[in-house]
């Protein structure tokens, strides 16, 4: 089943994990990143993306695919534009947000990607990868 730019979907798998993908060769799991943070999903349009991120989690690598609404544009951030994670409260999670970017007078949310995802979700996303790969390897 494929539903968005060569994604094919996987049954039994995180909510907020789409599909999987190609890439060069290897079987990239993709995170619809709306999802993950509890937000509504969105409507996918000419801007959707998938960012290609590596994320490590008790000494694993896992490369996966992060959609996202859109890319408006890639900066660089000197440290004195980034401050410290904001303190909400000890209810709300925040440990995934590295920092706050200052560019004029918009805030960017600076995720610590290695904390956005739990060891759990990745070794859900590392054991699909490795089957289909498996698979995939057995049919070439």
């Amino acid at each position: 089943m494929t539903t968005f730019a060569g994604m094919t979907g996987m049954p039994r798998t995180p909510a907020s994990m789409c599909g999987v993908i190609n890439l060069r060769g290897s079987v990239v799991p993709v995170m619809d990143m709306r999802l993950q943070f509890g937000m509504p999903k969105s409507e996918r349009t000419v801007n959707t993306c998938i960012i290609i991120i590596e994320v490590t989690v008790d000494d694993n690598k896992t490369v996966l695919g992060a959609m996202a609404d859109s890319v408006k544009e890639v900066m660089s951030l000197d440290p004195d534009q980034v401050d410290a994670p904001p303190k909400i409260g000890a209810k709300l999670r925040t440990d995934f947000i590295r920092g706050m970017g200052k560019q004029g007078d918009h805030f960017i949310i600076i995720l610590d990607t290695d904390k956005v995802f739990s060891a759990d979700e990745l070794s859900v996303l590392q054991e699909v990868g490795t089957q289909l790969s498996g698979q995939h390897e057995q049919a070439a």
